[in-house]
C-alpha cells in the first residue's frame, strides 16, 4: 500500500479539512461557486464524510473533508477506497492536521488483501505532505500491511515453514542471520514443549531466529506466538471458536513486522526475534490432557487443557532468549479469549513485571492513538495453576482471570532480573471500518515501534 503515498505530482486535487463547527466560517471566506455546491450537497463537515467539489469547467477542483473536532490517525482513512481515481494533496482548511498522522491513516485506509482476488479498485493516492519523513513512513505502512497479509492468509498458505521464509526474507534484505530447529531436532536442541504442541502436524513445528546488530548494543529479544492453526488439539474447539484460527499465528505477524521495523530503521540494538512456529493438529500423536511435558527451563507442566498451548510454545523460546542474556523481552500473543472479554477487540492486554515499563509502552501507545490497556500480573492467582502431580499446570478449572494466569505462566520462564513485557493481542478486526477492514490488524505495532524508538534512540 505504499503506492499510494507518492513523493512527486504532476497534478493534485486539493484535500479541505474542516469540521462541522468550523465549516460555516470557511463557507464565508469561500467563492460563491463553492458555497452553493457545499450548500446543495447537504453537507456539514460531519466526521468522515466529504465533498467534491468542480470547478469552473467541470473537472474536480477541490474536496471537503469532515473531521471531528480533535483529528485523530483515522481522519482521512475513508478516503482513498470513496475518492475518485486521483491523485491528491492536503491543503490548508479550517481545521489544524498533524500531516504525518493523516498520511498513515490514509494509506491504512487503502490496504486490500488480495492474495486471492483481485482488488475492488484502484485506491486513490496522496502526496507525501511537506517536512513528512517519507521512508519512516512507508516503513510503518509496510509492517502494518506485513501483518495484515500474514494474519489474513490461510494456514494452508502461512504454515510454519511459511513463516519460517518470512522472517528469513527480512533476515536477508536486512543483513541478519537467520537460523531454525525443525522436528526432531527441537528434542536434541532442548525446545520439548515447543515439540509436544506441534508433533502431531503433518508438517513439522519449529523455532524460527533471526539475530541483527552489533554485539555491543543492548540486547533486545521480540517473540511471537506463532500457532499457524489451533484447532484446540484433543481438547477440540468448536466450530465458532475455530473458524478464524488462522489467525492464532498473529503474536508472530506482530514480532517479525516490529523486527524489520527495527532493522530498517537500523535502530542502536542487538535484535533476537524468536518465533516457535506450530500447528496445534489432532493425531494418534498428538499431545494429550494429563500429560506431564517437561521445559527447556527444566519445569514439568501438567497439562490441563491442551488448547491452552500458545503459552506451552512461549515458555521454551521465553527460557532461550533469557539464556542469551536479553536486557529486555517483549512478547506478542494471540492468547486468551479472556482478555476479548475483559477488553473487546481494539484494545489489546499489556502486562509487564516492572510499571514503569508498562507507563513507557502505554504513554507511546497513546501518543501513536494505537492504545493498549494495562492489566495486572496479580500474584494472589498463582495457585489457580497448581498441579498435584507436576510444578505446574498450563490452565486450571476456574474460568476466573484467564489472561493474567496465562501471564502469570509466562511469568515463571523469565528471570526477575528482565524487563518484560508481554501483549495478549486480538490482532484482527470483526468489522470494517475506515483504515481498519475487517480481518488481521496490527495492534500495539507502532506504540512499541515508537517505545523502542525512545529508549535505545533512532
Amino acid at each position: 500500500m505504499n503506492a499510494v503515498l507518492l513523493d512527486a505530482a504532476a497534478h493534485v486535487v486539493p484535500l479541505v479539512p474542516v469540521t462541522a463547527a468550523t465549516l460555516p466560517a470557511w463557507l464565508d471566506l469561500a467563492d460563491p461557486a463553492t458555497r452553493r455546491w457545499a450548500t446543495a450537497n447537504g453537507f456539514t463537515g460531519a466526521a468522515g464524510t466529504f465533498c467534491a467539489v468542480p470547478g469552473a469547467d467541470g473537472a474536480l477542483s477541490k474536496v471537503l473533508v469532515g473531521m471531528a473536532d480533535a483529528p485523530d490517525l483515522y481522519a482521512l482513512a475513508h478516503l482513498p477506497q470513496a475518492l475518485p481515481d486521483g491523485e491528491y494533496a492536503l491543503a490548508e482548511g479550517s481545521v489544524a492536521v498533524d500531516p504525518a498522522r493523516a498520511a498513515l491513516g490514509f494509506a491504512l485506509g487503502a490496504y486490500q488483501f488480495t492474495r486471492y482476488r483481485a482488488a475492488k479498485r484502484a485506491p486513490s493516492r496522496l502526496l507525501l505532505p511537506a517536512g513528512v519523513d517519507g521512508l519512516a513512513l512507508r516503513a510503518l505502512v509496510g509492517a502494518s500491511s506485513l501483518v495484515r497479509d500474514l494474519v489474513n492468509t490461510p494456514t494452508e498458505h502461512m504454515g510454519p515453514a511459511d513463516l519460517a521464509s518470512t522472517a528469513s526474507g527480512i533476515a536477508t534484505a536486512h543483513g541478519g542471520k537467520f537460523q531454525e530447529w525443525v522436528g526432531e531436532d527441537l528434542l536434541s536442541a532442548n525446545f520439548p514443549a515447543i515439540h509436544a504442541v506441534g508433533r502431531a502436524s503433518h508438517r513439522p513445528p519449529r523455532l524460527v531466529q533471526v539475530t541483527w546488530g552489533d554485539p555491543r548494543h543492548p540486547q533486545v529479544a521480540i517473540l511471537g506466538k506463532g500457532v499457524c492453526f489451533d484447532t484446540g488439539g484433543l481438547d477440540i474447539k468448536p466450530p465458532d471458536g475455530m473458524r478464524h484460527m488462522k489467525k492464532d499465528m498473529g503474536g508472530a505477524a506482530h514480532a517479525i513486522a516490529l523486527a524489520e521495523l527495527v532493522m530498517a530503521n537500523r535502530l542502536p540494538v542487538r535484535l533476537n526475534l524468536l518465533v516457535p512456529a506450530v500447528e496445534n493438529a489432532i493425531s494418534g500423536n498428538a499431545y494429550r490432557p494429563g500429560e506431564v511435558v517437561r521445559t527447556r527451563a527444566g519445569f514439568h507442566v501438567e497439562i490441563d487443557n491442551t488448547d491452552a498451548e500458545g503459552r506451552v510454545v512461549l515458555c521454551d523460546a521465553l527460557t532461550f532468549a533469557a539464556q542469551q542474556r536479553a536486557e529486555l523481552i517483549l512478547d506478542f500473543a494471540t492468547l486468551t479469549g479472556a482478555a476479548r472479554i475483559a477488553l473487546g477487540p481494539d484494545l489489546p492486554a499489556l502486562f509487564a513485571n516492572r510499571d514503569p515499563l508498562a507507563a513507557e509502552i502505554l504513554a507511546c501507545g497513546r501518543d501513536e492513538q494505537d492504545p493498549l490497556w494495562q492489566l495486572p500480573l496479580w500474584q494472589g492467582y498463582r495457585p489457580m495453576l497448581d498441579s498435584p502431580i507436576a510444578d505446574f499446570a498450563n490452565a486450571g478449572p476456574s474460568r476466573h482471570a484467564g489472561a493474567i494466569t496465562a501471564a502469570l505462566y509466562l511469568e515463571r520462564f523469565v528471570p526477575p532480573e528482565i524487563p518484560w513485557a508481554h501483549v495478549d493481542v486480538y490482532a484482527w478486526n470483526d468489522l470494517d471500518r475506515p483504515g481498519r477492514p475487517k480481518g488481521g490488524e496490527a495492534q500495539g505495532l507502532r506504540a512499541f515501534f515508537r517505545f523502542l524508538q525512545r529508549r535505545f534512540g533512532a
